[in-house]
């Protein structure tokens, strides 16, 4: 019977061990002895809500400039530049080289350059042609102008 104490007292220390709020007071007489209930784990903490809103941003904030810089050409190969910054026109009509916005473009991207460089083409094959009619009009010229000096 001593063993069959021990085994209870040792299940009454335990119990409350577990559970502090609920200790037998010593003058009760032992109970009849249960299988002792598996020990349950602890629950987790409960993680904290995030707060309402967006959460701040560690980023660097950066103050953005609006510049609108507008590159128009013609068929001819005459190119002009216009820009505004926000709304204000800072520069218009401006006369550029066709060889500067050829630059420019191949810097920006590739795509931007194969779109100019098929204006620009079709501008030198327009000069090309007008400059073989002044050169067969200049021929002709020449060719009459001889004819009335002999």
């Amino acid at each position: 019977m001593s063993d069959t104490l021990t085994e209870v007292q040792a299940v009454e220390e335990t119990v409350v061990e577990e559970t502090p709020a609920k200790a037998a007071p010593e003058a009760e007489a032992p109970k009849p002895v249960e299988a002792p209930k598996p020990a349950e784990a602890p629950a987790p903490p409960k993680a904290e809500k995030p707060k309402a809103g967006r959460p701040k941003s560690t980023a660097k904030k950066t103050r953005t400039v609006e510049l609108t810089l507008t590159v128009t050409g013609t068929a001819e190969g005459e190119w002009q530049a216009d820009l505004v910054h926000g709304t204000q026109r800072v520069v218009s009509g401006l006369v550029i080289p066709a060889i500067a916005v050829a630059k420019a473009a191949k810097e920006l991207h590739e795509d931007i350059a194969e779109g100019i460089e098929s204006v620009l083409e079709a501008a030198r094959d327009q000069h090309r042609t007008r400059m073989e009619e002044l050169e067969a009009e200049l021929a002709k010229v020449k060719a009459q102008l001889a004819e009335l000096s002999e």
